[in-house]
């Protein structure tokens, strides 16, 4: 049977950008917790949780209760990389990325 390759397949989906910001955080979320490899990748990963989280929680299209829960995801994923005034060693911040409109 050919496939349709016009058709999306089952794991393709068309999301607006603030919902697949959030797909994506759950995804790495879901890594992080299933991580086995080496300590430097997950504390990458855990970053950029931390920074996709920092992103929603100041999102202006989300409500204001949605907001001050990503603020304390992002506040408690913080916590898994140590402390703030003392990452890692090598462990670089995340670049400044667009806000999502």
């Amino acid at each position: 049977m050919k496939t349709d390759p016009m058709r999306p397949s089952d794991e393709e989906y068309t999301l607006p950008p603030t919902e697949a910001l959030l797909a994506g955080t759950l995804a790495l979320m879901t890594g992080c917790a299933q991580h086995t490899g080496p300590v430097r990748q997950r504390e990458l990963m855990v970053g950029k949780v931390v920074s996709n989280l920092t992103e929603l929680s100041q999102h202006p299209a989300l409500s204001a209760p949605m907001r001050l829960l990503l603020g304390r995801l992002s506040a408690r994923w913080l916590l898994e990389l140590g402390s703030a005034a003392a990452p890692s060693p090598g462990l670089t911040p995340m670049p400044e990325h667009r806000t999502l409109q």
